[in-house]
């Protein structure tokens, strides 16, 4: 199975470049992310992807096929979530599955997708009858019904209460574990570090950086922040000698940062049980996704 090459992808509007040189590889049964601020270029993407759009220069290939060709051979093989899509309302859940099932080649099995998605208990109320996170996990389940092999999902637990978005999570790692690719798109920077392979950041239609979640931006070579509270009485001036490590006091507590954040927190949790002093609200974080996300966009606005 072909997944997705793409090379100086370009797309103007009335003399504004959307999109600028981007390029990017998705491989099959990979979960690859697009990251961004509004404006980005990330919906024009997809959508070139998607076959929606025209490109104005550059070369795309999905499954092996132009997009821009509208091949029905590509569109068998593809199934997209959009932010909004208008449905008709006067057809049940089920009604509505078997037909979009009457348009593909081999589809699955209703009652299959429906409890993928965890609706099997409604697939007999109408459409508008759902809520909110029933109606975009509905969505969800338009797009397996033709078994893609690639997946497109832009925004999809948009309006989802926490629960309903670790559902649709679960649906979603769910196919990565049947082989399929999907590309997401997300605001949700907890989704991203939670269900893509590899993540890539646009601002101003050009990709600023790409990597594994864990390490976007050399987020896995960040200084690590070491956060704790001393007992009264204990000032900071008795910390053990941390090397190179850089020792600041506010009014949270004690912030050391370094970048060797396993040898000093074994340094400072030695030196506290030996003596035995509590430390309060004691933590070891790196910049989180959110964090480098920020750093990323901020320096290339």
């Amino acid at each position: 199975m072909n997944g997705i090459r793409v090379r100086d992808l370009r797309k103007t509007y009335d003399g504004v470049e959307a999109v600028r040189g981007v390029g990017f590889d998705v491989a099959p049964g990979e979960v690859f992310c697009l990251l961004g601020p509004n404006g980005a270029g990330k919906t024009t993407t997809v959508e070139i992807l998607e076959g929606y759009r025209l490109r104005d220069a550059g070369e795309v290939s999905v499954l092996g096929h132009d997009p821009a060709g509208g091949e029905r051979a590509m569109r068998e093989r593809t199934g997209i979530v959009l932010q909004d899509s208008g449905l008709q309302q006067n057809l049940t859940v089920g009604e509505m599955l078997e037909m979009y099932a009457r348009w593909y080649p081999r589809p699955r099995r209703i009652d299959e997708v429906m409890e993928l998605v965890e609706l099997d208990a409604r697939r007999d109320d109408l459409v508008p009858a759902l809520s909110g996170g029933q109606r975009r996990r509905f969505d969800l389940a338009l797009a397996l019904v033709g078994d893609p092999d690639l997946l497109f999902l832009d925004e999809p637990t948009t309006g989802f209460d926490p629960h309903a978005r670790r559902q649709a999570w679960a649906a979603i790692r769910s196919l990565c574990e049947l082989g399929k690719t999907v590309v997401l798109t997300t605001h949700f920077m907890d989704e991203a570090q939670t269900l893509a392979d590899r993540v890539a950041v646009m601002v101003g239609g050009e990709i600023v950086a790409a990597g594994p979640p864990s390490e976007l931006g050399g987020r896995d070579a960040a200084p690590a922040e070491i956060r704790f509270t001393l007992p009264d009485g204990v000032p900071a001036g008795e910390l053990p000698e941390l090397g190179a490590a850089k020792v600041s006091v506010g009014g949270d507590g004690v912030l050391v940062t370094t970048t060797d954040g396993v040898a000093v927190a074994h340094d400072i949790t030695g030196w506290a049980l030996e003596r035995g002093i509590a430390l309060g609200g004691f933590s070891v974080a790196q910049p989180t996704l959110e964090d480098v996300y920020l750093t990323l966009t901020e320096a290339a606005r």
